[in-house]
């Protein structure tokens, strides 16, 4: 799920952790089963499109692959068009196909428009505040469907409505050919971000019929979840749809540029050994070789598959998401941006790399910092910093430090330069996963924010101590969603963001505010300029 390189190999990761929970646990069927109901009682919800019915799960009613999209299949890299009407009652209670990817671990299809909803009651006038979440996995991995996303444990502890969502994703969604295809496709770099949009639309015009409060919508998303969240901030489009927002270990600092996203694509046209101006054959291929074609190797980076996200295309996206500041448009939402104390040893996590020594650490941490600055004095400064580190130690601070964080620390300061409502967390709860070695690594804020310590893949453990940091998390993303402010859920009080104090709430077993943690690794890396990876 990260949202900066390495997606194709991460996806398996993911997939791979997934597998090892449920092999604890029993098993991942339940990613596509049928929701069972053992009540017997199938609740019917109205939607303008028709009616859908779904089960009951602890208590909370669960709707399951309803579209608020057409089919994209005919109409591949263009806008999407709202689902089309129905007769009688459809079934809701099994995920609509993911977006076309490699390596899916679920059913896929171009027919990806689906999102899921849990909810304490329909129709009730209980306007309950809406939390949406958008799933990470880069731009080209992922879907609303992974059991750490289940909605129930949220609902029942904050009386919300939770929302889960797949859109278009990879060469489906961000496969920019404006310059180079028909006038039709001036928007295809962006067209996954117009899916949300479309997905956002039907929550305003249909979750009142679910419980909720259309004027109390809140966006989260964790790695490229998080960096869509953002990018939506600054999309003309997305504007009014959502009054609070949430961003975990993402990053949208910069979208790629157009002349940038017109070399992938003709990489992928070389791929297909397709001519330049036969973009247009793009759109009856069959979904596999497209698929195959992004595995090509990035033209610009020089590594990996094709790197997709946003496109400042002056269409869809008409400004870069936090640069050179803070979107207007969206300076009155109040927000949340975090991240997790040991990010990389999530996705860097190399048996290698847990046993490096000083010598050969300068030379494994400087492709992986993503900013330009010399290993050898970066290392020499954390050694300062903390003499008791080992060399890996060194490596995944370094490239958290470097690689991830910066982001995140960007968007707070921008909105905090913005005087807007924000407020910063750093996870430092360690998983019990390979013996603690992976730290407070990157996804494991997903299961805290939405109570699933017990769900296969969460690796949290479900020990007293990850109840609590659970309860904090969860607690405080459903008071923003309810009153604009993570604060009223239990102390410690959480300050807002500003560049006087830095304050940051550092979630653990016990929680508590330090104002600016890792001080030092943050002006040592400051000095150098950041763009986001990929861009």
């Amino acid at each position: 799920m990260n949202p900066e390189r390495g997606a194709r190999p991460l996806a398996l990761t993911r997939r791979d952790l997934v597998a090892a929970g449920a092999a604890a646990a029993g098993s991942t069927q339940a990613w596509a089963a049928p929701l069972a109901d053992p009540t017997g009682a199938s609740p019917v919800a109205s939607t303008r499109a028709g009616r859908v019915r779904g089960g009951v799960d602890h208590g909370v009613l669960v709707f399951k692959g309803i579209p608020y999209g057409d089919d994209t299949t005919g109409r591949r890299f263009l806008p999407p068009r709202p689902a089309p009407s129905w007769a009688g009652v459809r079934e809701a209670t099994s995920f609509g196909p993911a977006s076309p990817q490699t390596h899916p671990p679920e059913q896929t299809s171009e027919d990806c428009l689906y999102l899921n909803v849990w909810t304490p009651a329909l129709a009730d006038g209980g306007r309950r505040p809406v939390m949406v979440y958008i799933h990470g996995g880069a731009h080209s991995h992922g879907s609303g469907s992974d059991p750490t996303y289940d909605g129930v444990n949220l609902c029942r502890r904050g009386d919300v409505v939770v929302v889960t969502l797949n859109h278009r994703l990879s060469a489906f969604g961000y496969l920019y050919l404006g310059l180079i295809g028909a006038p039709d496709l001036a928007a295809s770099g962006n067209v996954g971000g117009l899916d949300l949009v479309l997905a956002l639309q039907w929550v305003r015009d249909n979750i009142a019929a679910f419980g909720g409060d259309p004027g109390r919508v809140m966006i989260f998303g964790q790695s490229g979840g998080g960096d869509k969240v953002g990018t939506l901030m600054a999309t003309p489009a997305a504007a009014g749809l959502f009054h609070r927002a949430a961003t975990m270990s993402g990053q949208a600092i910069t979208a790629s540029g157009p002349l940038h996203a017109t070399a992938r694509a003709r990489a992928i046209l070389a791929a297909l050994d397709l001519p330049p101006d036969r973009a247009d054959a793009l759109r009856a291929l069959p979904a596999e070789r497209l698929l195959q074609a992004c595995e090509t190797t990035d033209p610009l980076l020089g590594k990996g598959g094709v790197f997709f996200g946003p496109v400042l295309d002056q269409v869809v996206l008409q400004r870069h998401p936090f640069y050179p500041d803070a979107p207007p448009q969206s300076a009155a939402i109040p927000m949340i941006v975090g991240n997790t104390h040991d990010e990389t040893r999530y996705f860097l996590r190399d048996p290698k790399n847990f046993t490096l020594t000083w010598d050969e650490l300068p030379s494994r941490l400087g492709p992986e910092m993503v900013v330009d600055i010399d290993p050898r004095y970066v290392v020499a400064r954390y050694r300062q910093i903390y003499p008791a580190y080992s060399p890996s130690d060194v490596f995944f601070a370094a490239t958290t430090a470097g690689r991830s964080w910066r982001g995140h620390l960007i968007v707070a300061e921008q909105r905090a330069r913005q005087h807007t409502p924000t407020w910063m967390y750093e996870l430092d709860f360690r998983s019990p996963a390979e013996g603690g070695r992976l730290g407070a690594f990157h996804t494991l804020d997903i299961p805290l924010v939405f109570d699933n310590c017990d769900k296969p893949g969460s690796l949290t453990g479900t020990g007293p101590e990850a109840r609590a940091c659970a309860a904090a998390m969860s607690g405080a993303f459903i008071a923003l969603a309810r009153h604009g402010d993570p604060n009223g859920a239990g102390p410690p009080a959480w300050p807002r963001y500003d560049l006087t104090r830095r304050p940051t709430m550092l979630f653990d077993a016990t929680s508590r505010v330090a104002d600016d943690p890792r001080d030092e690794e943050r002006r040592l890396f400051a000095a150098v300029p950041y763009i986001k990876p990929g861009t």
